[in-house]
């Protein structure tokens, strides 16, 4: 299969092998935004030719793979942006803010809350693993619990994309 436009450029930095192209799915799947699942499985099978299977499982561990570097160090990197200039706190204090916001809801039921938050596939801004970590982080939650409750997010996200993209799930029956 032949990729065009942005693939080309993917392909010319990652390869078009397919080890290239499931570094290139993994890389994808890590970024805040673009990782959604919905969108990387679907890039990964129809757009790159990479078997269901195997672009799933690269999604989802692409998708778990900064969690655990958000949930330790994101407060270091907040103090660090607040300690450098004013603006940079500033978009440090809107991601506190933004976190806490939706991160009140999940209170109660700590561990169901933070999967179901991260489970839900929407390609929407402040949804899914990143912002999950950060829910995690700002509310104390000890890492092995948040990893726990993220990566069954993230599966079941993946469980979901997977029938979204082959039409045995649309998400207006999800939501």
């Amino acid at each position: 299969m032949e990729a065009t436009g942005l693939f080309q450029f993917l392909d010319g930095i990652f390869g078009a092998s397919f080890l290239g192209r499931c570094f290139m799915i993994f890389s994808l799947s890590a970024l805040p935004g673009v990782g959604n699942p919905i969108t990387t499985i679907q890039i990964g099978v129809f757009a790159l030719g990479l078997p269901v299977f195997t672009t799933a499982t690269i999604c989802f561990f692409g998708n778990i793979f900064p969690v655990p570097f958000i949930i330790l160090f994101i407060r270091k990197i907040f103090s660090w942006m607040r300690k450098v200039s004013k603006t940079l706190g500033k978009i440090a204090d809107r991601f506190e803010e933004k976190a806490k916001e939706k991160g009140v809801r999940l209170r109660r039921g700590v561990f169901i809350g933070l999967m179901l938050f991260v489970a839900i596939p929407l390609p929407l801004p402040g949804m899914g693993a990143w912002t999950g970590a950060l829910i995690a982080a700002i509310f104390d939650i000890r890492l092995k619990t948040a990893m726990a409750a993220i990566s069954i997010g993230v599966f079941i996200t993946c469980l979901i994309s997977l029938g979204v993209t082959f039409g045995i799930i649309s998400l207006g029956s999800l939501v």
